[in-house]
């Protein structure tokens, strides 16, 4: 199991700040699949690209998804585009993220994740780019999906 307790404590107190009550634990999709646990919904927000195996990954947490239930799966694309932006400008240039956080070669492309969710018995239904608004300040949902994008799919009944 992964240990991140102040990541939770943080959530938690976030939470309870909400008035939510939500049942946080640190653990491996392999961990979880192994419990048997089934969820209506599972997300893999930003986690793919730092995954060895994707399509081991992708297996368990395709496992979790209860018949008719969706997994969401948000991460970067292989491509210069991305490249330049999310290692070059995020990690030396902004510094949003520490150096060395991103490996290009583990970037998976919208059609290698889609044939990933199917081979995990979803069918993909929608995916959407998301690009960052320098102006704004804030992120936003686009047709752009050369850098950044979201995929959802459905576990088959």
């Amino acid at each position: 199991m992964i240990r991140r307790p102040r990541n939770i404590e943080a959530a938690k107190d976030h939470a309870a700040l909400a008035g939510l009550k939500i049942n946080y634990r640190c653990a491996t999709a392999e961990a979880l699949n192994a419990e048997g646990e089934v969820f209506d919904v599972v997300l893999a927000m930003e986690v793919l690209e730092h995954v060895r195996d994707v399509q081991g990954f992708l297996r368990h947490a395709g496992a979790m998804t209860r018949p008719g239930g969706v997994l969401v799966a948000a991460t970067l694309n292989r491509t210069f585009k991305s490249f330049a932006f999310a290692i070059v400008g995020a990690e030396y240039v902004l510094r949003w993220a520490p150096r060395g956080t991103h490996d290009w070669s583990q970037f998976i492309t919208p059609a290698e994740l889609g044939k990933s969710l199917e081979a995990a018995g979803l069918r993909v239904f929608d995916e959407t780019g998301v690009v960052f608004d320098p102006l704004a300040g804030k992120w936003r949902l686009a047709h752009d999906m050369s850098i950044n994008y979201i995929m959802a799919a459905v576990k088959r009944v």
